[in-house]
Parts: C-alpha cells; structure tokens; sequence
C-alpha cells in the first residue's frame, strides 16, 4: 500500500527523551517504517530513556552523532522537559542544522515551543497546541500561527498533541510514503474511521 523509498533513502530519525510523549508519533514511525523507511532513535546519550507512558528507549545513536546528510527526516516529540527547562535545547538546534541544510524536521506538541524558542517560528507558518502556548516562549513568529490540525512550511512540519495523525499525513506526504488520493484516504480512515477510504486503500493495494 505505501510508495516506497529510493534503496538509497537514508534514515528517518527519532529523538527520544526522558518524558517523551510516546503516542505522538506512532502512527508517523509505523508507516515510514512500512513504506521502506528505516527509522532510529536518537537521544542525548546512549542511556535508556522513559517515555510518559513508561515505555524504555534505548537511543540507536547520540545527538551529537547526529549529521544532516545522514538523515531523511529529524522528528521531535513532545516532552513534560520541554517545558520545564533548557536540557532540550540542544535538539531545537539540531533541527537548525537540519534545516539550513535543507533536510526537514517534523515536530509536535512540546516540540514546537522548543522551536519557538530557538527562533525557527519565526517566519514559517506553523501551529501547535495553542496560540497562547507558542506565545508564552517570547517569541516573534505569532503572526505565522494557523488554527489548523498541522502544517508543513518549507520542510518543518509543526502539530499539537491532540493531532498525531494529521502530524503523520503531513510527514508521509513530505516523505512520498502516500501521494494525492492515497494521502487523503489514509487520513481519512486513520481520523475519521471512514470504510470508503479503506476501499480505496485496498484497491491500491490490490493494484500493487
């Protein structure tokens, strides 16, 4: 049913984090990995992380191990740490580099204010969980806010916490994963239970 990466794709990864918020990305990680994406952990260490469902990570690499042309895709995902003080700065700052290197970054709940933060809100649209919220950081980039599900801006893909699987859509269309009607009935089944966009997974499918 997904598309498929060229064999040389290289891998999607995954910051992980003491606190992280494990289902954010469920739906965005299972179905890059069945589209042929490789996905990896990264974290600030080696060290297992616990998520706040109590999940443990052990990170597949460290952040600073982390380059640019090594990756397809740089997801962040919400943490009570990013709220509550600077040790996540160091991933907003990755996601610079990711982006002025022009390999894009998704980002969701938490994730966004630590973007906001380090100024890359600034001039792309974006949302996340509140308006309030992203304005409570200090930062300059209010006027960018859309009241929408999620939004992807010149390769930074932002969403709030209540919205894992528009996150997802937007991350697998920026990918190739899914494409045109195929994107739209993914959504549409995974969102809103809908039995005629499995049809037209499954005719996809079937064509394959």
């Amino acid at each position: 049913m997904p598309g498929s990466p060229a064999p040389e794709a290289a891998p999607v990864h995954l910051a992980v984090y003491d606190t992280f918020a494990d289902w954010e990305t469920g739906h965005t990680t299972a179905f890059l990995a069945r589209g042929g994406y490789r996905v990896r952990t990264v974290g600030p260490t080696l060290t297992p992380v616990t998520s706040i469902g109590g999940l443990r990570v052990a990170p597949d690499l460290t952040l600073d191990e982390l380059a640019p042309e090594d990756a397809s895709l740089l997801i962040l995902v919400g943490a009570d740490r990013w709220d509550t003080g600077d040790d996540l700065a160091p991933f907003a700052e990755k996601a610079r580099a990711f982006l002025d290197a022009g390999v894009p970054v998704a980002a969701i709940c938490g994730a966004t204010a630590g973007l906001a933060r380090a100024g890359l809100l600034d001039d792309r649209a974006h949302t996340s969980a509140a308006a309030p919220y992203l304005a409570a950081t200090g930062y300059r980039g209010a006027a960018r806010y859309v009241e929408t599900d999620a939004v992807t801006d010149r390769g930074l893909v932002t969403a709030g916490p209540t919205e894992p699987v528009a996150f997802a859509r937007e991350v697998l269309g920026l990918l190739g994963v899914f494409e045109g009607e195929l994107l739209d009935a993914w959504y549409r089944l995974f969102h809103d239970s809908d039995p005629a966009a499995y049809e037209v997974l499954a005719a996809a499918d079937g064509d394959e």
